[in-house]
């Protein structure tokens, strides 16, 4: 008898013509790993990170074509101004499209997004002067407001058992198009000289050496663009409040369980009190999205100065790389990454859990940063071997850390605020993104110039304040800074 008490009182209401209802029922039906909303997400995020860091590899000789640098140690720095632009601009309109999909909707987001790729990374390829490619930065950063959404979407979309292998997509896809986007910049970059039997000095794209690698992300982009117009809407839309569904449904749950009429009060109106509570209070979500900035602003950093790093003379400390090299390297990187993460990340983010995998991550990357001075000093075969092994490992790391705190972030609020909680969080990930590309640029014009110093000579003190910030935010890992919501 007691096992038939065990059976729902109640099941939850589906409205006919809500969006959100229509997924929760498909959820319901659904069984096995939904592949096609992994493929979906993954697609979407790699085309807003493809244009992101696409620029790093050209950039530096970019700069130098604009003839806008004095000197060859400024280079550094111009180039982190037009690196910083397109955060610069997320960052000032991230949490207005987070509001705009809590109220509207995930998907009209993610098509605006993913838009803003097809026109204005083709238009920062034209770009004829530095002003152009900042403003051209500017304007993509600002436009392109999907991240927090399609991370609301991700935990959305799938089941309970599915939402951390969702998550995991999201920054799989946003690791992985930050490795390949420099790698397709690496050897799309300059076609006339690479390769000039198929492409003349004469023709548009030795007219715009740095044109085409846009216009292959702009080609994909407008591809992906057509193909979200039939994702489905993850947002409920009806009059009645969702929320106060779902809070009858459990209190009648516990009812048939406990029969204490006082419990389920206390139960109904916490999580009222939780679900209305400001964003701006909630400190689980508020400590992890600092931590998520601070690891934000590293790699972010990290992105700009290896490249720049890489292509640098070795009279500077540098490998002294083409283009078309640091492509190669970032492309073993990022295919070891995608791998990583879609078959090794869930099982140990299970057996772990998110913050230990983040701060094992962090940790584990100090000493192999500071070795990069040393790598440098190789050549030949065994530089190349080394030099892959490490940017492997590192893009692991750094996205096994990432990874966690999108977990901790989307655990923190329920879904009528997700779009908004995402959307604080990339606003904050953007101003620190974009101190990352201008500081690390600046950092690395200043080392060129100090090659003689006694303490940390050169490239040595670049890597060596990249791990201060990477072991800020290891410190930030643990209580009583980074609090976990209680379930």
């Amino acid at each position: 008898m007691a096992a038939e008490y065990r059976e729902p009182l109640l099941k939850k209401k589906h409205y006919k013509n809500c969006p959100g209802c229509k997924v929760d029922e498909m959820k319901e039906l659904e069984q096995g790993l939904p592949i096609r909303p992994l493929l979906s997400i993954w697609i979407i995020v790699l085309c807003t990170a493809l244009p992101i860091s696409s620029l790093f590899p050209f950039l530096y000789f970019m700069i130098r074509d604009f003839h806008i640098a004095e000197r060859e140690e400024d280079i550094g720095s111009y180039a982190g101004y037009v690196g910083s632009a397109f955060m610069l601009g997320r960052a000032l309109t991230s949490v207005s499209w987070g509001i705009f999909a809590d109220r509207y909707g995930r998907k009209p987001v993610i098509i605006m997004g993913t838009t803003s790729v097809v026109i204005f990374n083709t238009l920062f390829g034209l770009s004829v002067n530095f002003w152009m490619a900042v403003i051209t930065r500017f304007l993509l950063g600002s436009l392109n407001g999907l991240l927090g959404p399609i991370k609301a979407y991700a935990v959305e979309i799938f089941r309970d058992e599915y939402q951390a292998l969702g998550l995991s997509t999201v920054s799989t896809a946003w690791g992985i198009g930050l490795i390949i986007g420099p790698a397709l910049g690496g050897f799309l970059a300059q076609p006339a000289e690479k390769y000039p039997n198929l492409f003349s000095r004469d023709s548009l794209f030795g007219r715009f050496p740095y044109f085409l690698p846009c216009l292959a992300i702009s080609i994909f982009a407008l591809a992906v663009t057509i193909a979200t117009c039939w994702l489905p809407e993850t947002l409920h839309k009806h009059n009645d409040n969702d929320q106060s569904s779902d809070d009858s449904y459990d209190a009648l749950e516990a009812a048939s369980n406990e029969s204490n009429t006082k419990d389920i009060t206390e139960k109904d109106e916490g999580r009222e009190s939780t679900s209305k509570q400001s964003l701006l209070k909630n400190w689980p979500l508020m400590s992890s999205i600092i931590v998520y900035c601070v690891f934000s602003l590293h790699d972010m950093a990290y992105t700009e100065i290896f490249s720049l790093w890489a292509v640098s003379p070795r009279k500077y400390g540098g490998l002294s790389y083409s283009t078309e090299q640091v492509g190669e390297v970032l492309a073993v990187s990022g295919f070891s990454l995608l791998v990583f993460q879609m078959s090794l990340y869930p099982f140990v983010e299970r057996l772990l859990g998110p913050v230990m995998v983040s701060r094992i991550g962090s940790i584990l990357a100090i000493p192999l940063l500071q070795s990069y001075p040393w790598i440098a000093m190789l050549s030949g075969f065994t530089l190349t071997l080394v030099i892959n092994c490490a940017s492997v490992l590192k893009n692991v790391l750094s996205v096994s850390v990432i990874t966690g705190l999108f977990i901790l972030q989307n655990r923190a609020v329920d879904q009528h605020q997700r779009g908004a909680a995402n959307g604080i969080a990339m606003t904050g990930m953007s101003l620190f993104k974009a101190v990352g590309p201008a500081g690390g640029g600046a950092l690395f014009s200043w080392s060129e110039k100090r090659l003689d110093a006694s303490f940390l000579p050169g490239t040595q003190m670049v890597f060596f304040v990249l791990n201060i910030v990477e072991a800020v935010g290891f410190l930030l890992t643990f209580e009583p800074f980074l609090a976990q919501l209680r379930q």
